[in-house]
C-alpha cells in the first residue's frame, strides 16, 4: 500500500486528451484513490469547466497544470511509464502487463517522482510521446470478435492503473542505489547527443538510427543516474565546443 507521500509523487499525464468529460472522469478516479497530480499536454487550451464528471474532484482540476510538450510535463520525473493497447504498433520498448509492471517500480516512490502517460481517446500515445517512456504497460483485455484490438475508456484505464498502484506491493530494491536521472536531464543528454550525431555526419549516413525518438529511447536504456547524466552533458558539450558547434 502506498503512503500519502508516495501517492503525491505519482503524476497522471494526459497527452492530447480532448474530451472534458473524460478528463473529469480521470480526476474523479484520482480523487477516489488518493492521487492529486494531474498534468495535461495539449497544443491548445482546454475548457475544464465542462468536466462535469469530476464529482468531488474539482480541486484536482483546479490544480492541474497544462504543458505544450511531454518533455515539459515530465521533466521532474525519474521514471516514466506509458500505457498502450498494443494493437499492431511495433514494439520499441519493454512491454509489461499492469500486474507485471508494478513490482518493477521498487522503492522509486520513496524519493523520486513517477509519471503515468495516457494518450488521446482516439489514437493513444504517439511514437514521439512513447519515446519518453522507460517502459510500457498494458491492461489485458478480453478479445472480441471483429475488433482489431480492445481498449478502455480513458477514465476507466486510469482508474484500473491507480487501483493496481494502491493494491500492489512493489519489490524492494537497494536502498543505497544512486538516484536516477530526471527526465529533464535525460532530454538534455538526448538533444546534445542528437546534435553530435548530426555534426559528425552520422545522421546523414544512418538517418533511421539518428532520429530523435530513437536517440531518446537509447538514452533511456542506459539507466543513467543523476551524476552520470550531468557528466554526459559535460562531455557532450565539451565535444561540441571542440567541433565548433554554433550552439556551444
Amino acid at each position: 500500500m502506498l503512503t500519502a507521500e508516495e501517492r503525491s509523487r505519482v503524476c497522471v499525464v494526459l497527452v492530447r486528451a480532448r474530451n472534458p468529460n473524460n478528463i473529469g472522469a480521470v480526476a474523479r478516479a484520482m480523487h477516489d484513490f488518493g492521487f492529486t497530480d494531474l498534468r495535461l499536454v495539449n497544443d491548445y487550451s482546454l475548457t475544464l469547466e465542462k468536466a462535469r464528471s469530476a464529482v468531488d474532484a474539482s480541486a484536482i482540476l483546479d490544480q492541474a497544470t497544462e504543458h505544450l510538450t511531454v518533455a515539459e510535463a515530465i521533466k521532474d520525473c525519474s521514471l516514466v511509464l506509458g500505457t498502450t493497447a498494443v494493437g499492431e504498433r511495433r514494439e520499441e520498448h519493454s512491454l509489461f502487463t499492469l500486474a507485471e509492471s508494478y513490482p518493477l517500480i521498487g522503492n522509486t516512490l520513496e524519493t523520486e517522482r513517477l509519471a503515468l502517460l495516457f494518450g488521446s481517446e482516439k489514437t493513444g500515445l504517439s511514437n514521439d510521446a512513447l519515446s519518453h517512456c522507460n517502459w510500457l504497460i498494458t491492461i489485458p483485455m478480453h478479445p472480441s470478435p471483429g475488433v482489431r484490438h480492445a481498449s478502455m475508456n480513458l477514465g476507466q484505464a486510469v482508474a484500473v492503473c491507480l487501483y493496481e498502484f494502491i493494491r500492489g506491493a512493489p519489490a524492494p530494491r537497494q536502498t543505497n542505489a544512486p538516484p536516477a536521472a530526471h527526465a529533464e536531464d535525460l532530454e538534455r543528454v538526448t538533444q546534445l547527443l542528437s546534435e553530435m550525431l548530426s555534426i559528425i555526419g552520422y545522421a546523414q549516413r544512418r538517418p533511421a538510427g539518428a532520429e530523435l525518438t530513437e536517440v531518446r529511447r537509447m538514452v533511456r536504456r542506459l539507466h543513467l543516474t543523476q551524476s552520470d547524466a550531468r557528466r554526459w552533458m559535460g562531455i557532450l558539450r565539451q565535444l561540441l565546443w571542440k567541433l565548433g558547434s554554433p550552439s556551444e
